[in-house]
């Protein structure tokens, strides 16, 4: 229950207390953004039978109809409506209100989290909302300027070149010494800059050089290719040569096109 709570009404967002590090314009933003919301759309939904005169009325969410006496929930901000209890929830995550205290906007309920949101962009790493002229985007998210640091040296990135590793900035340098695969065919790792191709979970630099054919050494790049033992050929013919006591190769053919690695 508190963390649900904690997820949903982050005290962070309205109160000033949680937010050492800011700025005193900073403050006062904070300070004014959420002396406002709470005026103008903060609520707490009732939870009581329908009553006669809404008889038959339908759930705002889905739909279905409510009967005089089913347990409902009514927005006061939301006009003479009706919600299901499981249906009071929020409009972006589905999460049930807590306490079924709600915001609204444009006729909609939202828990305070994604309702915040609509207004003013959270830090992906601290999870503070950013009242800074300036931030950092990347990958569909948002940082403070000095939050946006490798998740493992900590160095600031601002500027700076950066891969994505889940979801997080990580600098080239720990991203090569802690995460790159090596190349099957070199031994050397797949840094940030070089293209990687994939095949049953092994990994190669897409180059010509190293993603080749075991036997003949043609390349393989967007090529129909057979597997046999973690090496590649072009052909069957070409894995037969390579092992010609067998008979039948451990993949059977399969069209490969090469790839940037999803997180570089």
């Amino acid at each position: 229950r508190t963390r649900a709570l904690l997820q949903q009404l982050p005290p962070q967002d309205c109160d000033e207390r949680y937010c050492p590090d800011l700025a005193e314009e900073e403050r006062r933003q904070l300070r004014a953004f959420s002396a406002r919301r709470r005026r103008e759309a903060l609520g707490q939904g009732l939870a009581c039978p329908v009553p006669g005169p809404c008889h038959g009325c339908p759930c705002k969410k889905c739909g279905r109809r409510l009967n005089k006496g089913d347990p409902g929930i009514s927005a006061s901000r939301l006009g003479d409506q009706f919600w299901h209890p499981s249906c009071f929830s929020c409009h972006f995550c589905h999460q049930p209100l807590v306490d079924l205290i709600y915001f609204q906007q444009d006729g909609r309920i939202y828990c305070g989290r994604h309702h915040a949101e609509l207004f003013r962009p959270r830090c992906a790493s601290c999870d503070q909302l950013i009242f800074m002229e300036e931030c950092i985007e990347a990958e569909g998210r948002r940082w403070h300027l000095e939050h946006f640091c490798c998740l493992e040296c900590d160095v600031p990135l601002r500027g700076q070149r950066y891969v994505m590793k889940s979801g997080r900035p990580c600098c080239c340098g720990c991203f090569e010494s802690l995460f790159a695969e090596p190349c099957q065919a070199c031994g050397d790792p797949i840094g940030a800059d070089s293209e990687e191709a994939t095949h049953q979970g092994l990994h190669w630099h897409a180059r010509a050089a190293c993603f080749c054919c075991s036997l003949c050494r043609k390349p393989l790049r967007g090529q129909p290719l057979t597997s046999r033992r973690g090496r590649l050929f072009c052909s069957e013919t070409c894995s037969l040569g390579r092992d010609a006591s067998s008979t039948a190769s451990d993949s059977s053919d399969s069209a490969f096109a090469s790839a940037p690695s999803p997180d570089s």
